[in-house]
């Protein structure tokens, strides 16, 4: 039987969990925060960086951040049709079986390697062609063949020099090795699941997209979920009924829509004057991030062009372990073809940087409303690098990618040489350089994890715990954040939670 659906936020998952929605034959309203796609810079995958602070950014900071020398993280996520998948840098990465085999014997069925390998191959239109692990024919143009720019082989070039193996696709089983990235583009340009998804069915009379929508909070009787009510262009308030509300709205707002509808940490919301709907000790805890620390280089025999139109900057990575009895690696640099300063780092214009990269993240923090409107700072808490753990796999890396850079494909045919940290530091004394500059990977998760234990805000069907008629289909849901970049696994997430749902129903 048909059903009304509302689905909050149309980016990575929500795109997906409405065009789904769509072709099972329910009337699906999609509420977006932001407005349809304009920004040229959205499309020209080039111009990613330019999309930081713009319009179409959310722009959330962290609180200071007292093991990453008291900075405010950046945390840039998308406002616009396409989320953050229209911000991002379009890398697919399925990431390890093992993330899947650990969120299922937590007592998870469903999410086994073997019981989401199905979804995923549903999921990818891979130019490599099809074979048992990876599939074409999806909405999903997933690109692995194209040509990279000189200093991006060199790189892989370097890597091979230091010992690394070059592995031709990570997403056919094993990580480890350095590869060239796999990108979600079309014809040179993005393609966000929005346009893979959703734009192509927008006109269908079961669907209504509604733009500028801003979800406030849930309206909710009796542990039912009864609609949304949401503020349109900032000023208007409305309210929309329906049978079934998909909540995807990301591992930051997702937990501050929940708390400000009065579900979440009772004593936390009754400080807060927010009337308590149901007790959920859960949201907003588990959040956690992976984490980049940059390693920058300058030229002196060959000048590293910048990106043209319809290049991205960053074209190839590594996963490495940094302890070699991990089961699944731990680090995943990214390589950018432009010299990636911040703060007070600066030098050359053209350059490259190896971005050292923490993703087997062991620190927990939280998020937390400072009051009870959607104009009320959220507080945001990665507790980055709190864990030692992190900060040893973290400068592990960082020694790994100067390593890299003083490789004879580098130094040698490049004239390589390192900007930052800079020569001058000592690799005992790297630990003062990496608190002051590590920034967020841009891969928050953990928010409203899926579980059965006191902290699980889902059940292992994407259901909310206590509350009838609703499901959460975004990065909050994971248990432990996956091995490599998260965009892959949030369309897996949508999938799978609209497969639970049409079971259900």
């Amino acid at each position: 039987m048909s059903q009304r659906i509302i689905v909050i936020g149309a980016g990575s998952a929500g795109s997906i969990v409405s065009r789904r929605l769509v072709d099972a034959g329910h009337q699906v309203t999609v509420l977006e925060a932001g407005g349809p796609v304009t920004n040229p810079a959205i499309q020209d995958i080039s111009r990613a960086g330019e999309l930081w602070h713009s319009e179409q950014d959310w722009d959330y900071y962290t609180v200071p951040q007292a093991n990453a020398a008291g900075r405010r993280l950046h945390l840039p996520r998308g406002k616009v049709l396409g989320g953050s998948h229209a911000l991002n840098a379009m890398i697919y990465v399925r990431c390890a079986a093992q993330d899947f085999d650990g969120w299922a014997a937590a007592g998870n069925p469903g999410w086994s390697w073997q019981e989401v390998l199905p979804t995923y191959l549903k999921i990818e239109n891979f130019d490599g062609g099809p074979s048992e692990v990876r599939s074409t024919g999806g909405p999903l143009d997933v690109l692995g063949d194209y040509p990279l720019q000189p200093i991006q082989q060199s790189i892989i070039d370097a890597a091979v020099q230091t010992g690394l193996a070059h592995n031709p696709d990570y997403n056919s089983g094993q990580l480890d090795g350095i590869s060239q990235v796999q990108l979600t583009v079309r014809d040179g340009e993005r393609l966000s699941s929005y346009r893979a998804y959703l734009e192509p069915v927008a006109g269908a009379e079961n669907l209504e997209i509604l733009t500028n929508a801003q979800a406030v909070r849930l309206l909710i009787d009796d542990g039912v979920v009864l609609g949304v009510e949401y503020v349109i262009d900032g000023e208007e308030v409305q309210q929309l009924y329906a049978d079934q509300v998909f909540l995807c709205a990301g591992a930051l707002d997702s937990p501050a829509l929940l708390l400000r509808s009065g579900i979440g940490p009772a004593e936390e919301l009754s400080e807060l004057g927010i009337e308590v709907v149901h007790d959920l000790p859960g949201v907003g805890k588990n959040l956690h991030d992976h984490f980049l620390v940059p390693v920058i280089f300058g030229t002196s025999k060959r000048r590293v062009e910048p990106p043209k139109a319809g290049q991205t900057p960053a074209q190839t990575h590594l996963f490495w372990r940094s302890q070699p009895d991990l089961e699944v690696p731990d680090t995943q640099p990214i390589n950018f073809s432009v010299p990636m300063y911040q703060d007070e780092l600066s030098g050359p214009e053209t350059g490259f940087s190896l971005m050292a990269g923490l993703i087997g993240t062991q620190s927990r923090g939280s998020l937390r409303l400072s009051g009870p409107s959607i104009d009320d700072e959220v507080l945001i808490d990665l507790a980055a690098l709190a864990d030692p753990a992190d900060l040893r796999a973290l400068l592990a890396s960082v020694r790994q990618c100067r390593e890299i850079g003083r490789a004879a494909a580098l130094a040698e045919e490049w004239g390589a040489a390192e900007i930052h940290p800079g020569p001058e530091v000592a690799d005992q004394d790297l630990e003062d350089y990496v608190r002051a500059n590590v920034v967020t990977y841009h891969h928050q998760v953990g928010s409203c994890k899926m579980g059965i234990d006191q902290l699980a805000v889902v059940d292992p069907q994407l259901r909310v715990h206590g509350i009838a008629g609703l499901r959460i289909a975004d990065a909050s849901i994971m248990p432990q954040v996956t091995s490599g970049n998260t965009n892959a696994p949030v369309m897996l997430i949508a999938e799978k939670a609209v497969e639970f749902f049409l079971t259900e129903h």
